[in-house]
């Protein structure tokens, strides 16, 4: 991690603040508590000491985010192919707040709630971006590096007696707050930034779910953009329109529409082909419908697409139960040419971008920062997804170099409970269990890291363990 710090010295006003910003870092990373800036502080020992100044890198803009999220794109493009797609996701996220003075916090409507019955949390509105870091070509597993968590906060509504140039004001201001307009920038300056760094040879494949497959965001794409979003099963697609046409006029851009994707997957005039996608830990085989040459109103004239109808799969919850079955997906894609395993796994890809809003939010602590300024409220949460980014890159980097990318053996042994079979890949939970060893095991007085594995190991099967204060304190989840 020390080496992607050096890379981002750009980021700090001055190396002072860069020292700041380090012992925040691994605070965050090695905090037992909650993750406030005073739970960092107490995480790296200065409990004692003056902790305003650490406030006042946030709250006076003495750390640039946006440059430390430009070292993970960066340090997340040198672990791909050269020429390798770049595939990328795109979600938004609320990160529930209680104080009503925060700035940018406002009612949102809760998308855990049950669909029976519309629930409304109090709290800040973010857009998260990342890349995917394939193991290997073909289907396969991916690990997502977040490149970015963006604010995007909605105006305030205005008083009976503003004026009517406030009014307009604001029209404006709410027009341009809109997450798909939002989404679309975002898409564009991550296109941008692989152009300044030299990547203007490869294609950036977005995938998004349905609330960014609109018109704002489709007919915005840069070039050399390729999105995959999910669409409703009720979607309206055309053929493209004769070319040969005559006559005075504008000539037609959308010829015949075609049905459904819903009436598409219950027809049996298109016929289904197989793909083989990794998925839920394993490769399955996807039952799959692909329509190409289409049109549509929603994406314009400029972009011939492809429709994808996934067939739902079928499970069991136990060996007991009876068969059931998940909903269908249906997807379209801008790149009319692009083959359809390609195309499936870039999509199911997208569910690692999950995964890391979830881990910022459990094992980080995004957003449980009390900050009430307005440039901390926004970068403190900014800077918890960077350092969670950079987690994950040391740890390809470190065990990549090492050759030991799968060697689960260096890792601290796992509880009784965990299956005995060996795991997929390193979690979150395994890569700060072992920092927190690396930090602070000779502060304990365990001696190293492979000491204490050892230990571990010999005591574990007997009835009365050694060291179960080290355990507890390397173990410790929030």
């Amino acid at each position: 991690m020390d080496k992607l710090f050096a890379k981002g010295e750009g980021a700090f006003t001055h190396p002072r603040i860069a020292k700041k910003a380090r012992q925040l870092a691994y605070g965050n990373l090695a905090c037992l508590g909650r993750h406030t800036v005073s739970g960092m502080l107490t995480a790296s020992g200065r409990q004692f000491m003056d902790w305003t100044s650490f406030y006042r890198l946030f709250s006076e803009e003495r750390v640039q985010v946006k440059l430390l999220n430009e070292v993970c794109i960066e340090s997340t493009m040198e672990e791909l192919a050269p020429n390798e797609m770049v595939v990328a996701h795109m979600d938004d996220t609320l990160l529930k707040k209680t104080g009503k003075k925060i700035p940018g916090t406002s009612w949102r409507r809760d998308p855990l709630g049950p669909p029976f019955h519309t629930n409304f949390i109090w709290g800040q509105r973010f857009i998260q971006l990342s890349l995917s870091i394939p193991d290997q070509q073909g289907p396969c597993q991916s690990r997502a590096i977040p490149i970015g968590l963006h604010h995007c906060p909605t105006p305030k509504k205005l008083v009976k007696t503003a004026t009517e140039e406030q009014i307009q004001t604001y029209k404006e201001v709410k027009k341009q707050s809109r997450l798909s307009l939002q989404g679309s920038l975002k898409i564009k300056a991550l296109r941008e930034q692989l152009d300044q760094q030299n990547h203007q040879d490869r294609v950036l494949c977005m995938s998004v779910d349905g609330s960014y497959t609109n018109s704002t965001v489709l007919k915005n794409l840069s070039e050399r953009t390729v999105l995959i979003g999910r669409i409703r099963k009720d979607a309206k697609f055309y053929r493209p329109a004769d070319q040969q046409q005559t006559g005075k006029g504008r000539k037609k851009v959308y010829g015949d529409r075609i049905p459904t994707p819903e009436q598409i997957r219950q027809s049996s005039d298109y016929k289904w082909q197989q793909v083989e996608a990794w998925a839920a830990g394993k490769k399955h085989l996807f039952d799959i419908k692909v329509v190409k040459n289409l049109k549509s109103r929603t994406a314009g004239q400029q972009h011939l697409l492809q429709l994808v109808v996934v067939r739902p799969l079928a499970y069991r919850p136990n060996n007991s139960s009876k068969l059931l079955y998940r909903q269908p997906a249906y997807l379209i894609c801008t790149d009319n040419n692009m083959d359809a395993q390609t195309l499936l796994q870039n999509y199911i890809w997208r569910w690692e971008i999950e995964v890391n809003i979830r881990d910022e939010k459990t094992l980080m602590g995004c957003g449980q920062a009390q900050v009430r300024n307005e440039h901390s409220a926004a970068d403190v949460p900014a800077f918890v997804s960077a350092m969670y980014a950079f987690l994950l890159l040391a740890h390809i980097k470190a065990f990549k170099k090492n050759g030991d990318s799968k060697n689960y053996d260096l890792l601290l042994p796992r509880p009784k409970w965990y299956p005995a079979k060996k795991p997929q890949r390193f979690t979150t939970g395994d890569l700060v269990n072992r920092l927190r060893t690396e930090l602070w095991a000779k502060a304990v007085g365990c001696g190293n890291f492979s000491s204490f594995v050892k230990q571990q190991h010999a005591t574990r099967s007997r009835r009365n363990k050694t060291n179960d204060m080290t355990g507890a304190l390397f173990y410790s989840r929030r």
